[in-house]
């Protein structure tokens, strides 16, 4: 389970890094389409591989990993069945922000799980570290997702980078 854990951790920090550098493209007008893929084919495979983990009962990560395949397949259904054409365009920067999201709201709760400076200040990750954490996470998606969907309204040119 050991190695099965690493690569699944590998897999969702590609993600969010890769995730990172698509919103930026976003807020710059710019498609980057090589580093869209990373990140959508990173992020599937995180949220799938999430599923593979002996579990007895249905958890909070469970629901959040469903809602961000379903986040995503809206997002693909977005990008490559309607070319982000019209309002598709907003609906995949909307989507793939909110998987991004959903990936970094889980690395500040795993770190506040694994980190023990920060286990210490939320041991039950509902005292108020914690949740002042994902609440700046919350709002900064929130505002960074607005101006996305804002500045990459218009049709850039095509970034292979």
């Amino acid at each position: 389970m050991g190695t099965f854990t690493l690569v699944h951790v590998v897999i969702s920090l590609i993600g969010i890094l890769s995730g990172i550098v698509v919103l930026l493209g976003f807020l710059r007008g710019k498609r980057l389409d090589r580093w869209n893929s990373i990140f959508l084919i990173a992020t599937i495979l995180t949220s799938a591989t999430g599923f593979l983990f002996p579990f007895h009962k249905l958890l909070p990560s469970h629901i959040l990993g469903a809602m961000s395949l379903v986040v995503l397949a809206i997002a693909l259904f977005a990008r490559y069945a309607r070319y982000m054409d019209g309002a598709w365009r907003r609906t995949y920067v909307i989507t793939s922000s909110v998987a991004l999201y959903f990936n970094v709201f889980v690395l500040i709760a795993q770190m506040f799980q694994k980190i023990p400076a920060l286990k210490v200040l939320a041991p039950t990750q509902s005292e108020p570290p914690f949740l002042l954490a994902q609440l700046v996470c919350l709002v900064l998606f929130t505002v960074l997702t607005i101006l996305a969907a804002i500045k990459f309204r218009l049709e850039p040119l095509a970034t292979a980078a």
